[in-house]
């Protein structure tokens, strides 16, 4: 009996990491045209965004591991509000005429906030691992969400800069 509970469980673990591995697909394939633009634009920005993003992923998440247990699960109130500013945003900017500023202010928010839940959700996670759960899957899906949101607005901050040197360059040559 123990045996074929266990096999269930282990057929039910796979299917849950499969289901993570087709969110992955679907996330790159939602990404993918702006990985495109990016690489016709200049392919180092695609490597310096996701650097930058690894290199925040590991700092933002080292402060969480190194702090005291539950001192930044309470920036998720704040962050959620911001998560909320960004929705009334996006609605102004789609209502009103959607300026490059407008929509600058809202990537550079979005930016904040999601960086912010890469702190929140690690301790979040650490802090369900110190209580028992140990859904190291669920744990996976959250923070690989956080990363692909942070990484999209490093990469669009940096074509536009990318951009504007260029467009720089071709006025000085004219």
């Amino acid at each position: 009996m123990y045996s074929s509970f266990a096999l269930v469980l282990l057929i039910l673990q796979q299917k849950r990491v499969s289901l993570l591995m087709a969110s992955a697909v679907f996330e790159g394939a939602s990404i993918g045209p702006l990985i495109d633009l990016a690489i016709q634009i200049d392919p180092s920005v695609l490597v310096a965004s996701f650097v930058g993003t690894a290199l925040a992923f590991a700092c933002f998440s080292g402060a969480a591991m190194l702090a005291r247990r539950r001192e930044y699960l309470y920036l998720g109130g704040l962050l959620s509000s911001g998560v909320s500013v960004l929705l009334w945003l996006h609605f102004a900017s789609s209502i009103f005429g959607g300026s490059t500023a407008l929509f600058m202010t809202e990537i550079y928010l979005g930016l904040l906030v999601f960086v912010g839940y890469m702190i929140v959700d690690t301790q979040d996670i650490i802090e369900k691992a110190h209580l028992g759960d140990l859904d190291y899957v669920k744990h996976a899906l959250t923070l690989f969400t956080d990363f692909v949101a942070v990484f999209v607005r490093i990469l669009i901050i940096m074509l536009k800069n990318s951009a504007e040197k260029s467009e720089k360059k071709k006025k000085r040559r004219d």
